[in-house]
């Protein structure tokens, strides 16, 4: 075959999103992957899928019959789509019904879809540190973005005032995309400094997706934006939840979407062309897990839990010359490294030993690279440690921190 008759690819390259070009990575250089027995997966984002302290337990099986081997509904199976609905009344007197509700196979697809769906005058508002696959999905979809300053300068929590700023300057409608708690900072906005966001957001020319993953996590209780929003249906906002963290099961690929009813209509007709709706079986064991008994203990031992790592791990990174900025959410410390050595110099030290951090820049949503103010910064998960291996992880960091450039 010559040259001029060789097949050409015809899918656009695009690159893996930040956290996997990592995993690949440390796959090419020690041989094994990320999350297997003798690694140290501080990369990586999920939690510990076993029983935590004072917890509930996690069922070990999910029983179905013939029934639940056809195809599910686009938008959720009524069990699962009835068990979202009433943890949010429960928990936050959100007022929503089912019609509320869209399913899908995890969190970021409800953002994608959402993204994808936006109209052409919608230009987006998000923050200059934020988490690593918002930057793959706005460039792949070619959205229009203003950044919101989030760096060193103003200690990674901007506030209201930059919001509005920025959103002065844009000619289309403004729409927000947020974690709430921040991966990769762990700052979360709560209270008063929620219920402005929410309340910026509502106006009629304005929208959000409020990225809830790491709802469970928060001191000192969770919280999230639906409490703060009067009427869904007449708002553009979309909450973001998953059983991927708080609920501790990211293998079973289930997440969902709160928004207005006509919203939910849009994802429903989406899902009859795109997605084909979520396994059954999935669904079944995540709505069990959202007994209101067993979240209630859920949410109380996940933030007990994971407060006390988030605790430990700041002495210890702080021991060792790493300038926390971390809040009070989820599972990840940001901090910058001492004297001048860069998170890929790091990395590339830590692969010796089978363990590997995020790159700050990674989180740049100005994606500035090893020459980027984010070159400096690393994102350490804590998610997936186990308490009896701190010592370990404190005495491999420690030897690759020893000789600073």
């Amino acid at each position: 075959m010559t040259a001029d008759t060789a097949s050409q690819p015809i899918l656009r390259q695009f690159p893996p999103m930040g956290i996997y070009e990592v995993l690949f990575s440390f796959l090419d250089s020690a041989g094994t992957y990320m999350g297997e027995p003798g690694t140290h997966p501080w990369v990586q984002g999920f939690p510990l899928t076993t029983q935590l302290p004072n917890g509930p337990e996690l069922p070990g099986r999910v029983e179905f019959t013939a029934q639940d081997l056809k195809y599910p509904s686009a938008t959720g199976i009524n069990e699962l789509i009835t068990a979202i609905r009433d943890y949010y009344n429960e928990f936050y007197d959100a007022g929503i019904s089912s019609d509320n509700v869209a399913v899908f196979a995890g969190g970021r697809p409800g953002i994608f879809a959402t993204v994808a769906f936006l109209a052409e005058d919608v230009e987006i508002l998000i923050e200059e540190t934020e988490y690593t696959p918002y930057f793959d999905m706005l460039r792949l979809l070619k959205r229009k973005h203003n950044i919101i300053p989030s760096n060193q300068e103003n200690n990674f929590r901007p506030g209201l005032d930059e919001y509005r700023s920025v959103a002065a300057g844009q000619r289309g409608r403004s729409f927000v995309i947020r974690s709430n708690p921040c991966n990769p900072t762990g700052i979360a906005s709560a209270g008063e400094d929620l219920k402005l966001l929410i309340d910026f957001c509502s106006k009629c020319d304005r929208g959000a997706i409020i990225d809830e993953a790491y709802e469970f996590f928060q001191l000192p209780k969770p919280e999230s934006a639906i409490k703060y929003i009067e009427d869904i249906n007449q708002t553009n906002l979309f909450v973001i939840g998953a059983a991927t963290k708080g609920l501790q099961v990211p293998g079973m690929r289930v997440g969902w979407v709160i928004s207005s009813e006509e919203n939910i209509k849009i994802f429903r007709n989406y899902s009859s062309i795109g997605m084909g709706g979520v396994a059954r079986p999935s669904q079944l064991y995540v709505s069990k897990l959202l007994d209101i008994e067993r979240v209630r203990r859920a949410r109380k031992a996940v933030g007990e839990f994971y407060g006390e790592q988030r605790n430990r791990y700041r002495e210890g990174l702080e021991s060792l010359g790493i300038k926390l900025f971390t809040g009070e959410g989820g599972f990840y410390h940001w901090g910058r490294l001492p004297g001048n050595l860069t998170a890929r110099e790091l990395n590339k030290r830590l692969f010796e030993y089978k363990a590997a951090i995020l790159p700050g820049d990674l989180c740049d949503m100005y994606r500035r690279g090893n020459d980027g103010p984010h070159r400096h910064f690393i994102r350490f998960s804590f998610g997936p440690l186990e308490p009896g291996s701190f010592d370990e992880n404190m005495g491999i960091l420690s030897k690759c921190l020893k000789f600073l450039v």
